[in-house]
């Protein structure tokens, strides 16, 4: 259960957008887009503190100018028994490269579940640190993404010309 009294955000602009970073006591507990249609609401109870964000947003610009691949800050996620194997999967895909949610599926035991690690996929509260973006159709063709289409499609182009 998480202390409200102690959660604290930041803002920080990425070439994708702006994206809010809330920490808790453990870690990163959100890290989401602030347009598009699952934006995340600054909650009235939450402290603004620059100075605490400050080592997680250093990472976090790190990654946007490509001089950092993967992150090393403590995260504070929680979701369903699900939510929690489809996301460690997402966390396994190398930098650079793409997968599509059935394979995601079948990496997890669940080869039927194509729908349901799509909708695992959507609730990932930490976008960019857990690589959703870096998952699409069978077919290749880019889906969904909490910061919109083109935010995931930079994504995936910084981390191609990065590889």
């Amino acid at each position: 259960m998480h202390r409200e009294g102690s959660v604290k955000y930041d803002l920080l602009d990425t070439p994708t957008g702006t994206m809010i970073a809330v920490i808790d006591e453990v870690g990163l507990r959100h890290l989401n887009y602030q347009q598009g249609p699952k934006a995340l609401t600054i909650d009235a109870e939450w402290e603004h503190d620059p100075e605490a964000l400050a080592p997680y947003l250093t990472q976090l610009r790190e990654y946007f100018s490509g001089e950092r691949k993967a992150f090393s800050f403590p995260l504070s996620v929680t979701g369903t028994e699900f939510q929690q194997k489809v996301w460690r999967a997402l966390c396994a895909i190398p930098y650079g490269k793409i997968v599509s949610y059935r394979d995601i599926a079948r990496l997890i035991g669940r080869p039927s579940a194509v729908r349901a690690v799509g909708a695992a996929n959507g609730r990932n509260p930490l976008h960019v640190v857990i690589p959703c973006h870096r998952v699409v159709a069978t077919s290749g063709a880019l889906t969904g993404y909490a910061g919109g289409l083109s935010a995931k499609q930079k994504l995936l182009l910084l981390e191609q010309k990065r590889r």
